[in-house]
């Protein structure tokens, strides 16, 4: 039976759910509906679902909406602007800049790699939807960053005791792979799409970063010194792999793919579970048993660097047809552990952990790209990603803002940390990956068709 051919009161009924369980925002809360559409006198094949979150076709125009709020919100509290630290004057003229100049205070640092990724994910939305902001947005916020640096630099050189470059010394004297990799891809991909600045210093100090200043294992795997020697943090494929892929495109050089797909499969070497399908969250050089945690947005990170990789490498790389499958087995093990309600788990194999917004979209966003580019199967994996779409858009409140975000997150050692990390609406990790869910899944609406067959949703067979 198609459901579609029933009244429209009928189709589907989408309840959503408040409560700790689930973590729904208070919007999502309001639109609650009270109402039973099933009695004693409802034929049980006219039944209605108690979904938890809204279950059925997704529109593009709800998505659009969505997009637009999380912008305004963003657009109003990310300002571009520095002031005398001192005297809470603005500095305008960047001559003037000096040891007290600081980044005017928003809700989000604009230099962080979480907002690496949001800038990212804004150039996306406005190629997928049309709309100028959304590339405005970024291009903005990255041409203020460029054209401050050199004034920075400039008072850096002149104070010995201030720092490296003030508000922005990790971007410009980059110690860590957090401080660059994220805000380097989303430059280059600023470049690619025709911004204007002088981008070009700090990408190439970022790579070179990467290549030559982070620590490595022996065998050249990216690692960190804490929180125990030569560990490696599932999250830094994403921290650095993005950017020497996009390196790779924009350049035409090789060396960056091959370094980008080099990593990609020896950290996945070390801590991809074949079994399961998803990866531990840290590892430890010397370690016999790893602490096998498996967090859900480094697995995102993780997802998100392959598809990002898969995007630029070149068709003839020898490393395509191994990340390729990795990919494959990754969207496979993610499958299998997406929740009833559409979310995953703060722990992908613990289904007593709180529902994660963050790692959701992400999963959205890669899964959905995935299917857009014939990577996977559409009939087999679109569906879920709708219904993964639908339940971030619930953590979307009125204000614009991600609810249901775990704040950022080391490697641990207990499952204690892990489960009681806390979640935020100010939790910066969860803007960008829901932009670019948003975005990817308009993409898949426009490549595919969908209906609601036997009160499922459904990829159209094409014949």
């Amino acid at each position: 039976m198609y459901i579609k051919s029933l009244p429209k009161q009928l189709i589907f009924q989408s309840l959503i759910l408040s409560g700790l369980a689930l973590g729904q925002s208070k919007n999502a809360a309001a639109q609650r509906n009270e109402t039973k559409a099933n009695d004693s006198n409802t034929p049980l094949h006219l039944l209605q679902p108690d979904y938890p979150v809204p279950y059925g076709l997704v529109k593009k125009e709800n998505i659009i909406s969505d997009l637009n709020r999380i912008h305004a919100y963003l657009n109003r509290v990310t300002p571009t602007a520095f002031i005398d630290s001192k005297t809470g004057k603005p500095v305008t003229d960047l001559t003037k800049i000096d040891q007290n100049t600081a980044l005017q205070k928003g809700d989000y640092r604009i230099v962080s790699y979480e907002w690496g990724v949001t800038y990212s994910s804004m150039l996306l939305a406005s190629q997928v939807t049309g709309d100028p902001k959304f590339k405005e947005y970024a291009d903005k916020r990255l041409q203020f960053i460029a054209e401050s640096v050199p004034f920075f630099k400039k008072t850096s050189a002149e104070h010995a005791d201030w720092g490296t470059a003030g508000p922005l010394r990790g971007l410009v004297d980059p110690h860590a792979l957090d401080d660059c990799g994220a805000m380097c891809a989303a430059m280059i991909k600023a470049t690619r799409a025709g911004t204007t600045g002088n981008f070009r210093p700090l990408i190439d100090s970022h790579i070179n970063y990467i290549l030559n200043k982070e620590h490595k294992l022996k065998d050249g795997s990216l690692a960190r010194n804490r929180p125990q020697p030569n560990t490696i943090w599932l999250d830094d494929l994403f921290m650095a792999v993005p950017a020497l892929a996009q390196m790779g495109k924009l350049t035409g050089e090789k060396k960056y793919y091959d370094e980008a797909v080099k990593q990609v499969l020896q950290i996945s070497g070390r801590m991809f579970d074949k079994n399961k399908g998803v990866y531990m969250h840290g590892w430890v050089e010397g370690m016999t048993d790893h602490p096998e945690f498996h967090w859900a947005r480094a697995n995102g990170w993780a997802i998100l660097t392959k598809v990002e990789l898969l995007d630029v490498l070149p068709a003839n790389h020898p490393g395509r047809p191994k990340i390729l499958e990795l990919l494959k087995a990754h969207v496979r093990g993610l499958a299998s552990y997406q929740s009833g309600s559409g979310f995953w788990h703060q722990l992908l194999d613990r289904n007593d952990s709180y529902l994660e917004t963050s790692a959701t979209a992400i999963y959205t966003y890669a899964i959905a790209k995935a299917i857009n580019n014939g990577w996977i199967d559409g009939l087999t994996y679109a569906p879920m990603t709708l219904l993964a779409w639908n339940a971030v858009s619930t953590k979307i409140n009125k204000e614009g803002q991600i609810e249901g975000t775990c704040v950022g997150t080391g490697m641990g050692f207990d499952p204690a940390f892990y489960y009681h990390r806390p979640i935020s609406p100010f939790a910066a990790h969860g803007y960008g990956p829901v932009i670019m869910a948003g975005a990817e899944v308009i993409s898949l609406l426009a490549n595919k068709s969908f209906e609601i067959n036997d009160s499922s949703v459904q990829l159209l067979q094409k014949k």
